[in-house]
């Protein structure tokens, strides 16, 4: 029997507890049997910055540690069989790629389990995906850390703009004309002419993208026996690098909306559903800066509190504060698998929830 914890749930719009729903004590052991690969496999991108990667430590008997959460607090019982050895669906793919120079490198092709030792976001999502999709499931990272919305990830169709602030080297009062999509560099003072950089606009968002279609296109390699494929959702934890500029923090939850609309055009699924979570350690009516602006911004796009009524029923908004148990998304949240767990879940239940509708 595993222990029953409470706490406010991080989902937006729905006035519910969290309890063993979004820290799945409930889900059933994976039956450890494969789907039905005729089908066409569902995909669900995970795109964002370092905290979409593996950070939670695997190892271990200090707090934190997902061994000591599985093994000495009951947590995550699904995530072990009756021997104590990790569990494995063989109906959920977890592959991971991340552009390294000119390539991409793949990190993870493998069915859904613990291995290594660092989790990420994606056990929980994997694991909640997998419980409620008939389908063959494939949870699909490309990201890598220390990545921007308002610059690296930009999306197509994001214009230039002004934007005035305190130049902190000569200390004046100085506007700025930051980049739109393709643009180079990040800005420039209003009145001068850019000089470019070997980076512009968007860069990262392109290399994600594409080498998630790379991927897509030879789903036979990432999904043993599959040749059809669906795009079934997207899955976004980023925010932390635009903490750091105010005028990309006031900008996000524009950049945001063009994020959801540029990824259902590029992957031609103009019907998926779009999940994202908050940064962890910003809290409601926190007033913390540029950390509220982004935390308002990601609140905005929610189908059911925010204020978009084309994203009523398709897109959703974790509030990962509750989930986070310590540490801030520039440290990794301290390592703590729980913290990746429980997002991770929290996602993937957002996810199941649009699903349904």
């Amino acid at each position: 029997m595993h222990k029953q914890i409470k706490l406010p749930i991080a989902l937006l719009g729905l006035s519910v507890l969290a309890t063993t729903s979004i820290f799945a004590q409930d889900l059933p052991d994976p039956d450890g049997k494969p789907a039905d690969i005729s089908k066409p496999v569902k995909v669900f991108i995970v795109m964002g910055q370092s905290n979409t990667l593996e950070m939670g430590a695997v190892g271990g008997d200090k707090d934190g540690a997902l061994e000591k959460a599985v093994k000495g607090e009951n947590l995550y019982g699904f995530l072990t069989d009756a021997e104590g050895k990790w569990t494995v669906r063989q109906d959920v793919r977890n592959v991971s790629v991340m552009q390294k120079g000119d390539n991409m490198n793949v990190y993870r092709n493998d069915w859904l389990t613990i291995s290594g030792n660092k989790i990420g976001i994606e056990i929980g999502i994997g694991h909640q995906l997998g419980n409620v999709v008939e389908e063959p499931v494939m949870v699909l990272k490309s990201s890598i850390g220390n990545r921007g919305l308002g610059w690296d990830l930009l999306p197509p169709g994001s214009e230039s703009y002004e934007f005035t602030g305190m130049d902190n080297k000569t200390k004046k009062e100085t506007t700025w004309v930051y980049a739109g999509y393709k643009q180079s560099p990040n800005r420039w003072e209003k009145g001068t002419e850019p000089v470019p950089i070997g980076w512009y606009a968007g860069k990262q968002y392109d290399d994600d993208t594409a080498n998630a279609k790379k991927v897509l296109a030879e789903i036979g390699t990432y999904y043993p026996g599959a040749t059809k494929y669906e795009i079934a959702g997207f899955i976004w934890w980023q925010g932390d690098k635009d903490r750091y500029d105010v005028a990309h923090a006031s900008r996000y939850e524009k950049n945001l909306v063009n994020l959801i609309k540029a990824l259902r055009k590029d992957f031609n699924a103009p019907d998926a559903p779009f999940v994202c979570a908050t940064l962890g350690q910003t809290a409601k009516d926190s007033k913390q800066g540029n950390d509220g602006l982004i935390l308002d911004a990601q609140m905005a796009v929610d189908g059911e509190s925010g204020k978009y009524p084309e994203f009523k029923g398709n897109v959703a908004t974790v509030y990962a504060h509750p989930l986070s148990m310590g540490g801030a998304s520039n440290g990794h949240y301290n390592g703590n698998a729980k913290t990746y767990m429980n997002v991770g879940l929290g996602l993937g239940e957002a996810m199941a929830k649009l699903l349904k509708k």
